[in-house]
């Protein structure tokens, strides 16, 4: 899965001459955190977040009254708050490197550009509905959770096991297990009992973690 399957385009952007107020506007309307910035050939210049107006607007402490407020928001451009420095991947980033960028660099959405153009954003919700899919969450089945070690084979051998009883894998996904020799192994099954599974796969796995149904 790349980024473009999951990007949401097109965008909702700013202008560097906007005001913090207009800003601010825009992101409570579409219920959005954050707003690239763009000049009037469409290039990226810059992203601006809710956390870095809050920094720029009056607290709840001051004596101004709320048209005064508004007057002190409407004379800051976007320009002067936002981040020159984006940090940006391309369409054909797989998805995953996206989530490792938005860790690494604790942020929560990143523009997606071709060259200088931008042509969508990925945020944290894309990448929470993309791992719905991957674990098959709104599937219906059994859901299986087995530790097992890290070695080749693995994974055919469970799923010989699934394939012979007459059962499907919908979904499969594997995680860090408890030391670098193992991994933590979910998957989403149908076709096959909850009892029965756990009895099956007993000789491929370390020991079964999770098992639970889904409707």
């Amino acid at each position: 899965m790349l980024v473009k399957d999951r990007m949401s385009h097109p965008v909702i952007t700013a202008m560097p001459q906007e005001s913090l107020d207009d800003a601010a506007a825009v992101m409570k309307r579409e219920r959005i955190s954050r707003l690239p910035v763009v000049d009037k050939r469409g290039k990226l210049v810059g992203i601006i977040s809710e956390k870095q107006i809050l920094r720029y607007a009056p607290s709840e402490a001051t004596t101004l009254d709320v048209f005064e407020i508004q007057g002190i928001m409407n004379r800051i451009p976007v320009e002067k708050v936002m981040t020159r420095e984006v940090i940006t991947v391309t369409p054909d980033t797989p998805i995953e490197e996206a989530a490792r960028i938005m860790v690494d660099n604790e942020i929560s959405g990143i523009p997606v550009v071709v060259g200088e153009a931008l042509m969508g954003i990925i945020a944290e919700t894309d990448l929470f509905k993309a791992f719905l899919e991957v674990l098959g969450a709104r599937e219906p089945g059994v859901r299986l959770t087995v530790m097992m070690p890290k070695d080749p084979g693995g994974l055919a051998c469970l799923s010989r096991v699934i394939f012979e009883a007459g059962g499907n894998i919908i979904s499969v996904g594997s995680f860090y297990g408890e030391s670098s020799d193992t991994a933590e192994v979910t998957l989403k099954v149908d076709g096959v009992a909850k009892e029965k599974l756990e009895e099956l796969v007993q000789n491929c796995v370390l020991k079964v973690v999770d098992i639970r149904e889904r409707m």
